[in-house]
């Protein structure tokens, strides 16, 4: 590996890490918000940090997952969740940090479930699938647990999106022979739209704003019915 590999390793775990933190931070916020203890607050944050990735390593059958033997992974998660236990985390500069941070990660976390997909051979459907995955799944199980709809699903703006194109730009780049190249782009593609989303307030549309076939109105119905011969038939019978 040479000296340019390194650092780029180097810059994803660290940009991994804090995203750890700042995701499990998010846990901590929401168990303070549900009210929950201790226990509360360190599910919470090792679903949001470390879930994702632990998804996707458990998918890919090649040993333990990373969180569990790096001990950072853990550490850090339990170190967030600590902190939102002790402090209470809110106010203007986390409203603003947060939005960064949880961007950075995204972009990061697809870029790796990507790499990791295709470093075991499989194809770039599941490579984005599991990049993807590694991005929103920890979200999205926290939210299971705490019985909600998953924030993914729908009525935010565009993130399981965001971290579909980051997982493809490192397909696209990785199978091109550029895998270095293609984890700052995913990276940084990742993170730009997710940022950009929130900005703009983009989001997905719904299913009726696609569907062209509409019932029709209640009242034109009972008009077309009672005019209809069937239906006369049917009321001299009764």
């Amino acid at each position: 590996m040479s000296v340019d590999d390194q650092a780029v390793t180097q810059l994803v775990r660290a940009l991994d890490l804090t995203g750890v933190l700042g995701n499990a931070l998010l846990g901590g916020v929401i168990a303070r918000r549900e009210k929950l203890d201790p226990v509360g607050f360190v599910v919470l944050a090792v679903l949001s940090g470390l879930g994702g990735g632990m998804i996707r390593d458990t998918l890919l059958q090649q040993g333990t997952p990373v969180a569990l033997t790096d001990p950072a992974y853990l550490l850090t998660a339990l170190a967030g969740a600590g902190l939102a236990y002790l402090i209470r985390v809110e106010g203007r500069a986390w409203d603003r940090l947060w939005p960064v941070v949880d961007a950075l990660a995204l972009g990061c976390w697809a870029s790796v479930g990507a790499q990791k997909t295709l470093d075991v051979g499989l194809g770039w459907v599941p490579a984005v699938l599991l990049g993807t995955i590694t991005a929103v799944g920890g979200g999205a199980v926290r939210d299971v647990v705490l019985r909600r709809v998953p924030g993914i699903l729908g009525g935010n703006t565009l993130y399981a999106t965001c971290a579909a194109a980051a997982s493809g730009a490192l397909v696209l780049l990785s199978t091109h022979g550029h895998p270095t190249a293609g984890s700052l782009a995913a990276l940084v593609l990742g993170a730009a739209l997710c940022l950009v989303a929130r900005w703009r307030g983009w989001v997905l549309p719904d299913a009726d704003a696609w569907s062209r076939v509409r019932a029709l109105p209640a009242r034109r119905r009972r008009r077309r019915d009672t005019h209809s011969p069937h239906s006369s038939e049917e009321e001299t019978r009764e």
